[in-house]
């Protein structure tokens, strides 16, 4: 009587030594296909590190976890950039199909947070002229609960030389006062949420009406998106999750205001 094989034909049927050979170069295949960049240029096995390292139990040390991610030869401008970003979509993705619960999620991002200011107190300066910094607002709307995207952003600005202010949850008088007393020459929005946008929309609207020459204005963050024809809907000058845009966009629009 023949009995029945719930898992089908093995496959390993040369004895021990091609089951070791084979279970090797499974195991070798696997770790390959985690070495592999993906199209955001981040590689999946540091990612997958960065998420269990903010998802453990036992207490977080950013120092430390920052030290593990170099031995995959990761430079700050990429953590910043790629990785920090990246896990944290990760744990919304999660949140959103309720495979982590809010609690889990919060406690992540206030570790990437850390791991954040860690890893932007290492970083290099851009050379500029320092008679000729940019001087840049960024804004993480009233009612918003994201606040890593704003702190990644503010990151980048400061290693492209600008100097950074942020503010967050203020009510727009708060924001217009900052504008009239800063007088910074871009201001950020950071969106997470539809909320978030409709009050980025009235700032704006504001700012724009308190001066004849406004700072640029740009929206980034996840809910930018997702919807369509933002810029004619918010008035902002653009839209983007990248800092280089905002800070060429306001380069460009100071020189040509110069030769006026």
């Amino acid at each position: 009587m023949t009995q029945d094989d719930p898992f089908g034909t093995s496959r390993y049927v040369y004895g021990h030594s091609y089951d070791h050979e084979s279970l090797a170069g499974e195991v070798i295949s696997i770790l390959k296909d985690r070495q592999v960049v993906g199209p955001s240029g981040a590689r999946q096995i540091a990612i997958d590190y960065l998420v269990r390292a903010v998802l453990s139990d036992g207490s977080f040390d950013a120092a430390l976890v920052l030290e593990e991610l170099s031995t995959y030869r990761l430079t700050h401008d990429a953590l910043i950039d790629l990785y920090i970003p990246k896990a944290a979509e990760y744990l919304g993705a999660q949140w959103m199909t309720s495979d982590l619960d809010f609690a889990t999620v919060t406690v992540g991002s206030l570790r990437l947070q850390a791991l954040l200011g860690v890893a932007a107190h290492g970083l290099t300066r851009e050379s500029v002229d320092q008679s000729n910094v940019l001087h840049a607002l960024v804004i993480v709307p009233d009612g918003e609960q994201h606040f890593l995207g704003a702190s990644v952003v503010a990151a980048q600005l400061r290693r492209l030389g600008c100097d950074v202010s942020l503010s967050i949850n203020e009510a727009t008088p708060q924001i217009l006062a900052r504008v009239e007393y800063d007088q910074p020459d871009m201001i950020l929005f950071s969106c997470a949420r539809a909320a978030g946008l409709e009050t980025a929309c009235g700032t704006v609207t504001k700012i724009r009406e308190a001066s004849d020459m406004s700072p640029v204005l740009a929206i980034g963050g996840a809910y930018s998106g997702i919807t369509k024809h933002i810029t004619e809907q918010t008035g902002v000058d653009l839209v983007t999750n990248t800092a280089k845009d905002v800070v060429g966009f306001t380069t460009k629009r100071k020189k040509a205001l110069a030769r006026r």
